[in-house]
C-alpha cells in the first residue's frame, strides 16, 4: 500500500480528488478520509470501513470560511468555532440546502470538526473541499495505532500519509441545533469551559 511522506501532501490530495481514501493523523487517532462532495467517495469510504448505510461520517473543514459553506453558523456557534476550533471538538450544525442528502443520509445536521493541523489544513485546502474523516479501523473495531495495523484492518485503503497523534480522548461533540447547547459525547473540553465561552 502506499505510504506518502508527512509532506507528500499534494501526491495524497490527488487520490482524493479522484474519489479515493486515505489514512491520516488527526490530533486525537489516525482517520481515514474521502472528499464529501462525491457520492463515489463516500461509498468507498464505507466500504474501506464497512460501515453501515445508517451511520452519517463527520466532515472535517479547512477553516471557518468552509464551514459556513456547508453549514448555517449563528452567533452562538461562532463564539464555539473561535473559542475551541482548531481543537478536540465536533460541532454539531444545520447543513445548508445545497449540501446534498447523501452526505448526511438525509438528516438536517452534520458534525464537524475543524483540520487540526497545518498538514491537514493543507490537504484539504489541496482537495478544495471538505472531506469525510472518521476513524481508521472497520466498523464496530478499536482505532487503529500506526499504519502497519491500518494497513491490515483496511486493506481497501488508496495511501497513508504520514503523520503523528496523541492519542488523547476522543473529541467532545457539541449539538448547536436546539434553545440550549447540549453534550452528546464528553471529550476534553467540558460544559463549564462551553458556557464561559458563550457568555
Amino acid at each position: 500500500m502506499k505510504r506518502f511522506g508527512f509532506d507528500e501532501i499534494s501526491a495524497a490530495a490527488e487520490v482524493l480528488k479522484n474519489d479515493g481514501v486515505i489514512s491520516v493523523a488527526t490530533d486525537t487517532v489516525f482517520g481515514v478520509c474521502a472528499r464529501y462532495d462525491h457520492e463515489a467517495a463516500q461509498e468507498k469510504l464505507r466500504e474501506v470501513k464497512n460501515r453501515p448505510l445508517t451511520k452519517a461520517f463527520p466532515l472535517m473543514c479547512a477553516d471557518e470560511a468552509q464551514i459556513k459553506e456547508v453549514a448555517y453558523v449563528d452567533e452562538r456557534s461562532e463564539k464555539l468555532i473561535r473559542a475551541f476550533m482548531p481543537g478536540p471538538v465536533t460541532l454539531i450544525l444545520k447543513k445548508k440546502e445545497e449540501v446534498p442528502a447523501y452526505v448526511n443520509g438525509g438528516m438536517d445536521t452534520l458534525a464537524i470538526r475543524m483540520a487540526t493541523s497545518e498538514q491537514l489544513r493543507k490537504l484539504i485546502g489541496a482537495v478544495g473541499c471538505p472531506v469525510f474523516m472518521t476513524s481508521a479501523n472497520q466498523s464496530g473495531q478499536p482505532t487503529c495505532t500506526s499504519l502497519d495495523e491500518i494497513e491490515k484492518s483496511c486493506p481497501l485503503l488508496d495511501g497513508m500519509l504520514e503523520g503523528s497523534v496523541s492519542f488523547g480522548k476522543a473529541s467532545t461533540i457539541i449539538d448547536c441545533t436546539k434553545d440550549q447547547v447540549a453534550i452528546l459525547r464528553q471529550g476534553p473540553v467540558t460544559m463549564e469551559q462551553i458556557q464561559a465561552a458563550l457568555k
